[in-house]
C-alpha cells in the first residue's frame, strides 16, 4: 500500500485525509495519462454520501482541464461502473465510495480498462503526481477540453445485464433487502421486481449521512428482524457500494461469505461449472468452511485478506468462484470484481435449482465459534510492532495451539487493528480477543473498540 491509496482505493475522512484538491489532481493526472494517444473517455460512479457529489465535480473538473470526456454514471454501484468499463470501451473507470465506512468517510476507487482495481505501477505514478515528484500536467485550450456527459443509460443497461443472468423467475418468492442507504438502492430493488419476486426493501432512504448506519452487511440485524417478522423467503443485504453482500435464510439466521462460497461452490461442482475444483477464500475463513469443502470434494486455496488478492489468484490459475467473508463474492465468468447484486441472485439460482431453502443449503456448514475487533488505533503499523503486543499474540496463538487461530492485522481500508479469534469453545474466543484488546489500551495505542 501507498501513501494515500490502501487495499481499496485512496480513502478517508472527507476534506481531511481525502480532500477536493487530492480528487481534482487525480483527475488531471488519469485525463493526461490516459489521453497521450487519443481521446480519454473515463465513466464515473458514486455512492449516496454527502460528499460524493463534491467529489464528482472535483474529478470531473481535473478529467475535463486534462481533455478527457467524462461520462457520469450518478449514484450506482462499483460493479456496475465495472461493468461499464469492461462493457463499453472506456480508458478507465471511478467510484467514488467508502464502502462500508461511516458516512464522514470517503474513497476514490479506480478501474482500469478491464474493469479490475487499477494496476500498482498507475497508483504509484498517481502519489508521485500529489507529492509533487512528477511535473505539472499542462492544462486543455480549445476544442481540447473535455467535456461531461450524463450516462445514466449506463446504469440501465447494467441492470439489465443483471436480469438477463437470472436463470429463473422469482415469482411467488418474498425477498427483503436492505440496502444500507447506500447504492444498491437504485439498482437492487428494481432486479428483483423484474425477475417476479414480491420485494420488500429497507433501508433505502439515502439522505448523504444515513449511508450504512445500523444497516447493511456490517449491521444485519434488522434485516435479519424483517425477514422473521414478514415471514420472507430470503433476505440479502449490501454495503454502501454494492460490492458486498450477505445474505438471511428464512428462519433469520445469517449466511456470511463463508457460507455463500460454499452453497454456490457445490451448486457449481454439480453442474459443471466450477473449472479447477477451486474456491478462492482467504485467512479469514472459518475452518468450518475448509471441513466442508473437504468433505464436498473441492479444492480451495486461501490468499491474503483483501479482494484484490483473491481476484487476482483466481484470474491467474482460471478459477472461477472466490471470495471473503464479509461477503465479497466474484464470479469470474461474469464480473472482475465482487458483486453484491449478483451474488444475491446467484444465490437464488441455487434455491430455485434445487428446490431447497436457503437454510437448507447452508446447515451443512458447521462454522466454528469466532470473535472479532476492530480497534481503532492511534497509529496501526506501531500497534503491531510493538513487542508487548506481539508478545501477547504469540501467548494467545500457543493457548490455542491444537484447537484455534488467532489473527491480528492492519486494516487496508480504516485506521484499524482487526482482532479474530477463532476456536472450539466461545469463552476462549472472546478472552483472546479481550487480551489483545488489553495489551493495546495498555501500551496506548487504542482509541475506541467496534464489535
Amino acid at each position: 500500500m501507498g501513501r494515500y491509496f490502501g487495499m481499496d482505493g485512496f480513502r478517508g475522512e472527507a476534506n481531511r485525509e481525502l480532500t477536493v484538491t487530492h480528487a481534482f489532481r487525480i483527475g488531471r493526472f488519469l485525463g493526461r495519462y490516459y489521453g497521450r494517444d487519443h481521446r480519454c473517455r473515463v465513466v464515473i460512479g458514486k455512492d449516496t454520501r454527502r460528499s460524493s457529489y463534491m467529489f464528482e465535480d472535483a474529478l470531473s473538473s481535473g478529467l475535463t482541464a486534462s481533455g478527457a470526456d467524462v461520462y457520469l454514471l450518478h449514484v450506482t454501484t462499483t460493479p456496475s461502473v465495472s461493468y461499464i468499463v469492461r462493457t463499453e470501451n472506456f480508458d478507465c473507470g471511478i467510484m467514488i465510495s467508502a464502502s462500508h465506512n461511516p458516512f464522514c468517510d470517503n474513497g476514490i476507487k479506480l478501474l482500469n480498462s478491464r474493469g479490475e482495481k487499477m494496476e500498482e505501477s498507475v497508483i504509484r505514478d498517481i502519489e508521485r503526481y500529489l507529492d509533487g515528484e512528477i511535473p505539472e500536467i499542462p492544462l486543455a485550450t480549445g476544442a481540447d477540453i473535455g467535456c461531461t456527459t450524463d450516462y445514466s443509460a449506463g446504469r440501465n443497461r447494467y441492470i439489465g445485464y443483471l436480469i438477463m443472468l437470472a436463470t429463473r423467475s422469482f415469482k411467488n418468492r418474498r425477498i427483503g433487502l436492505d440496502c444500507a442507504n447506500g447504492s444498491a438502492f437504485s439498482i437492487a430493488k428494481s432486479v428483483f421486481d423484474a425477475l417476479g419476486a414480491k420485494t420488500y426493501v429497507i433501508h433505502a432512504e439515502p439522505d448523504g449521512t444515513n449511508i450504512n448506519e445500523n444497516c447493511g452487511t456490517t449491521h444485519p440485524e434488522s434485516l435479519q428482524k424483517f425477514v422473521r417478522n414478514h415471514q420472507l423467503d430470503a433476505g440479502f443485504a449490501y454495503d454502501g457500494d454494492a460490492d458486498r453482500c450477505i445474505a438471511v435464510d428464512e428462519t433469520g439466521e445469517l449466511i456470511d461469505g463463508d457460507r455463500i462460497l460454499y452453497i454456490c461452490g457445490r451448486y457449481m461442482k454439480e453442474t459443471g461449472q466450477l473449472e479447477t475444483n477451486t474456491i478462492v477464500t482467504t485467512v479469514m475463513s472459518n475452518t468450518g468452511l475448509c471441513r466442508a469443502l473437504d468433505a464436498a470434494g473441492i479444492h480451495f486455496v486461501q490468499t491474503a485478506v483483501g479482494d484484490r488478492f483473491v481476484y487476482e489468484n483466481m484470474i491467474e490459475n482460471g478459477h472461477r468462484l472466490g471470495g471473503e467473508k464479509n461477503g465479497h463474492i466474484i464470479f469470474s465468468k461474469y464480473a472482475s470484481t465482487g458483486d453484491g447484486i449478483l451474488t444475491s441472485l446467484k444465490l437464488m439460482e441455487v434455491m430455485l435449482e434445487k428446490k431447497m431453502s436457503l437454510h437448507q443449503l447452508g446447515e451443512e456448514v458447521k462454522l466454528l465459534p469466532q470473535e472479532m475487533a476492530n480497534v481503532r488505533t492511534k497509529d496501526k503499523e506501531a500497534a503491531l510492532a510493538d513487542p508487548e503486543v506481539r508478545a501477547e499474540i504469540a501467548r494467545v496463538s500457543q493457548h490455542l495451539d491444537g484447537h484455534g487461530r488467532i489473527l491480528v492485522r492492519a486494516s487496508g481500508t480504516e485506521p484499524v487493528v482487526r482482532v479474530m479469534v477463532e476456536a472450539e469453545d466461545e469463552k476462549d474466543c472472546r478472552a483472546g480477543v479481550q487480551a489483545i484488546q488489553d495489551v493495546l489500551l495498555r501500551r496506548g495505542y487504542t482509541q475506541d473498540i467496534e464489535a
